[in-house]
């Protein structure tokens, strides 16, 4: 039994207080009214917060104003949503008790700024016309929908990827090239081991990149991994031109994390690579969606489908946990690789691919597109003017697009250094260090802005040049005689 309370606290105990001349969105606003009364015990875990219609008539709000403050921090792991329609102030887990003879392991703070990467606002997931799509599947779709799939997925989502795909991305595709999978580490996984067993024995990777996913079957299946160093526009040509590699993994739109975009002439040299060596390209065009300085970059795939392999998901768009992902293959291994998804899995959820494909269909994909892209834009500024006027030698990099940006370190700056530094001043932040397969010059700073609004961006880069004075100050002091 949960000893968790659960009575509700009145709207009184929460004191909100809305500025509306000025003040910044209402729903921001009640975030950071009841972040702080969490922050200093005010409101103590377990406790339920009111219903969001009561909160709403009280401050003079709509409801959908409140619906989203309370979403930001239930992503934020302020509150938690439970049965029965509470939402609680979410109650950090007991520590385990030592082993005994071992002394008690001290757990890290939470952070008080997270600039974590790869995620999207979770919080702006576009609810109410989700929820349309999903009644419209559960009414529409025929009983026979519900049944044991093949390996491709749904031809609904199929056809309204293709367009899309083809309209947004430039790439050359139709249904019966496209395969629907659990994200792009199911993707990757499958196609790596589908390449193996047609002979394969070489996996290229970026170097940095995020080959997390493709690593360790890559190892599992007995096939050697290579890294191809990166420069400022992405991966070196001359680099590919002297590779001996079955596969190449590149994400050419927006080099992650780097953020460089592979141009036209390096493309074309990476498909007569290609061409001359027989291997596949898989193209991870993991935030091709998101572009703020620059006209969108076409996808490699729709310059030869012959070679290339086309990855994307919704995780960056919607959010991870849908677990929607899709790969545009050439012909010959469209056969091969829904037989492997089949055997992995027997087919991924019906319904969500359903309900995406009405979903993407009617336009709310695009809808929800042009809404989140000034947030994230704004967010960017923020950081970038927060960098330039606060940490000016650090040199941020792949600004243009995504939901992240690389910022490079001065030589004087150890990046381990100032990642511990910046945890003791309620700083995360992560390097690239861990992202390479060879050793660097200099180490980075990957900030991911994407879930922080403006005022947490500028105290977070206050808080890391805290964290950066402290090591400065002490190496001056430790070079005195």
């Amino acid at each position: 039994m949960s000893s968790l309370r659960t009575n509700l606290s009145p709207v009184s105990e929460l004191a909100i207080d809305l500025d509306r001349d000025g003040g910044g969105a209402l729903h921001r606003q009640i975030e950071t009214s009841i972040r702080q009364r969490i922050r200093s015990g005010a409101l103590p875990a377990g406790v339920a917060l009111p219903p969001t219609r009561a909160l709403a008539a009280e401050l003079g709000v709509t409801r959908g104003v409140v619906v989203e403050a309370y979403a930001q921090l239930v992503a934020e792991g302020y509150l938690t949503s439970r049965s029965g329609g509470y939402t609680q102030v979410a109650s950090a887990p007991a520590p385990a008790a030592p082993r005994p003879g071992r002394p008690a392991r001290s757990r890290s703070p939470r952070p008080v700024v997270d600039f974590g990467y790869g995620r999207c606002n979770l919080a702006a997931f576009p609810r109410a016309a989700w929820l349309r799509s999903v009644r419209r599947v559960l009414t529409e779709a025929a009983d026979e929908r519900l049944g044991y799939l093949d390996g491709h997925g749904a031809v609904e989502l199929r056809s309204a990827l293709a367009a899309y795909l083809n309209r947004v991305r430039g790439t050359n595709a139709d249904p019966e090239t496209i395969v629907i999978t659990n994200g792009y580490a199911q993707a990757v996984s499958l196609l790596i081991g589908v390449l193996a067993a047609r002979g394969a024995r070489t996996v290229a990777v970026e170097d940095p990149s995020a080959s997390d996913d493709a690593r360790p079957i890559t190892h599992a299946l007995g096939l050697s991994v290579v890294g191809v160093p990166v420069g400022d526009d992405g991966v070196r040509v001359d680099a590919v031109a002297e590779l001996g590699a079955d596969l190449l993994i590149l994400t050419p739109s927006h080099q992650w994390p780097t953020g460089g975009v592979l141009s036209p002439q390096a493309r074309a040299e990476v498909l007569a690579w290609a061409q001359r060596t027989g291997a596949l390209v898989l193209e991870d065009d993991y935030d091709a969606e998101y572009r703020y300085d620059r006209a969108p970059i076409g996808a490699m795939q729709g310059l030869d489908p012959g070679r290339v392999a086309y990855a994307g998901t919704a995780s960056k768009t919607l959010a991870p946990g849908f677990r929607l992902g899709w790969l545009i293959l050439p012909r010959e291994l469209v056969e091969p690789f829904a037989e492997a998804k089949l055997l992995a899995d027997r087919g991924s959820p019906i319904l969500d691919q359903l309900t995406f494909a009405d979903f993407l269909s009617r336009g709310q994909f695009d809808r929800h597109l042009r809404r989140m892209r000034p947030i994230y834009r704004s967010r960017r500024d923020a950081l970038l003017r927060a960098l330039a006027q606060q940490l000016p030698d650090l040199e941020p990099a792949g600004i243009a697009a995504g939901l992240h940006l690389v910022a490079w370190l001065p030589q004087d700056l150890d990046e381990a250094a100032v990642i511990a530094a910046a945890a003791r001043e309620g700083v995360a932040v992560a390097g690239v260090t861990p992202y390479r397969l060879s050793p660097a010059p200099r180490g980075g700073l990957i900030f991911g802005y994407s879930n922080l609004n403006e005022r947490v961006i500028a105290d977070g880069v206050t808080r890391l040049t805290r964290a950066v004075s402290s090591l400065r100050e002490g190496t001056t002091l430790r070079a005195l005689p």
